[in-house]
């Protein structure tokens, strides 16, 4: 279910580190209170992440309750977000680099001065 996201209207991660003991009430609390968004949106898929990045997730408000995914990797590890931001919304394309453990914040290299001749 994770892998596919295409039925979401709209994907919010929370950045940072989540204390993923919490259940529902726990983790829509975040999102209303500290991610300042609307937990009891159709369609929307908020993300978390403990401080082992092998770790996620997810809530879901599917207009008659709450869904709560977890997942665990065998092997490897997300490429969380880990910056002072509090929430993003991710684009399809972000969240499937997510999903394969591709970073989704976009790194910038300063270009090697080439020699002069």
């Amino acid at each position: 279910m994770l892998n596919n996201a295409t039925g979401f209207d709209r994907i919010y991660i929370a950045c940072g580190y989540t204390d993923l003991r919490q259940g529902i009430d726990g983790l829509s609390a975040v999102i209303r209170r500290q991610l300042g968004v609307d937990p009891f949106q159709k369609n929307v898929l908020f993300m978390f992440c403990g401080r082992k990045p092998d770790k996620i997730k997810c809530l879901i408000w599917e207009g008659d309750g709450f869904l709560l995914l977890y997942k665990r990797l065998l092997d490897g590890r997300y490429q969380w977000p880990r910056s002072k931001q509090e929430v993003m919304e991710m684009t399809q394309e972000q969240f499937e680099w997510l999903m394969s453990g591709q970073t989704i914040m976009p790194s910038i290299r300063k270009a090697k001065p080439k020699n002069m001749l």
